[in-house]
């Protein structure tokens, strides 16, 4: 039975006429789901009255909050799910095709390298490039961290895999930092920044395997780790405060040194949410640290993988830099970015539960 049938030609679902409704691309970069809103009028309209855009991820976390908490939190998301809000317009989208202002269960990041390498895809093959060209075409996105560039293969009728990006500068924020942790005494990580701050250390260090351990247990020592870091550790960015803050913490398989071979993490960031995807963030955060201990050299490709899902980004410091007092590098990431549907949500607003609920 058709569904026009179902409603006697009614669209369905019926919604309240003041009710939310809200249309979406669905896609995922290795395994991390990406929930594409690809236009919100109050963001528009923010953008079009010249505010910039670390400004507008101010103003959407107090005015447009409910959108993110019904997106992201079940019963239409769930606690690993992940968004962003495309802005098509305004000072936000100056030199740049499309701006993002990127969500997730708990709140609003600066940088998503997972993100960006859909988004590249989705600009172009629904027409924020006007004209694309072969074999690959260049997609200007602002970030809230800044400007990255993504790199898109086109065959003249739809964008295509791996998709690669150049990244914001990228440094070392600290380096064999002696950091107490509650319930696993001291422990020595290392504070990079891929757009976003991460502390990073082996597993091995908290008495764990990345590869084989517990998730559960991953990502509780991580999250004891993220906390002790903030409590600890002043962190600072050259250009924002509103940057400045520790997003997470990456878990790794402890080999730095570069390697034909793959190298296994988990991030576990925000409030306990855990990145199916090798990190695209993280892989430029990694980088810079490696780049900076002299364990790797310009153009030289390292391997990322998720210990969660097994999927695979790859990243090389393609440009050395100074950002603020940093010695910093161009992360270049690649990975690959697939659709997996479109959606429309409603909302009821005698829905008691209308705006979501966040289950851990």
């Amino acid at each position: 039975m058709a569904m026009a049938a179902l409603g006697g030609g009614r669209r369905l679902p019926p919604h309240s006429p003041s009710g939310l409704v809200l249309q979406t691309v669905e896609m995922h970069t290795g395994g991390e789901p990406l929930r594409i809103i690809p236009r919100l009028e109050a963001a528009e309209e923010a953008v079009a009255g010249g505010l910039s855009l670390l400004s507008l991820r101010r103003e959407m976390a107090a005015t447009q909050d409910h959108v993110r908490r019904a997106l992201m939190h079940e019963p239409r998301g769930h606690a690993g799910m992940y968004g962003v809000v495309v802005v098509a317009g305004g000072v936000a989208t100056t030199s740049a095709h499309l701006a993002a202002v990127f969500l997730h269960c708990a709140g609003y990041s600066t940088m998503c390298g997972h993100a960006v390498l859909a988004l590249g895809r989705f600009a172009l093959d629904y027409g924020l490039v006007a004209v694309p060209t072969s074999p690959e075409t260049a997609v200007r996105l602002h970030c809230p961290c800044g400007p990255v560039t993504a790199f898109v293969p086109w065959d003249g009728c739809r964008s295509g895999n791996p998709v690669r990006f150049h990244s914001v500068p990228a440094f070392a924020a600290a380096i064999d930092l002696a950091i107490d942790v509650p319930g696993h005494g001291k422990v020595v990580v290392d504070i990079g920044y891929g757009g976003t701050f991460y502390a990073f250390l082996s597993a091995k260090q908290l008495g764990l395997d990345v590869c084989s351990s517990k998730t559960r247990d991953l990502i509780s020592a991580a999250s004891a780790v993220t906390e002790a870091v903030k409590k600890q550790f002043k962190l600072h960015h050259p250009e924002s405060e509103d940057l400045a803050f520790l997003y997470g913490t990456i878990l790794t398989d402890g080999k730095d040194a570069f390697s034909e071979e793959p190298t296994t993490n988990i991030c576990v960031f925000a409030d306990e949410q855990v990145d199916r995807s090798p990190t695209g963030s993280g892989v430029m955060a990694r980088i810079a640290l490696q780049y900076h201990k002299g364990l790797i050299q310009l153009n030289q490709t390292r391997t990322f993988r998720s210990s969660t899902t097994g999927s695979l980004f790859t990243g090389k410091a393609v440009k050395a830099t100074r950002f603020g007092d940093y010695n910093a590098v161009i992360v270049e990431v690649l990975g690959e970015a697939f659709y997996t549907g479109t959606a429309t949500f409603t909302v009821e607003e005698e829905d008691p539960l209308k705006y979501g609920f966040f289950f851990k």
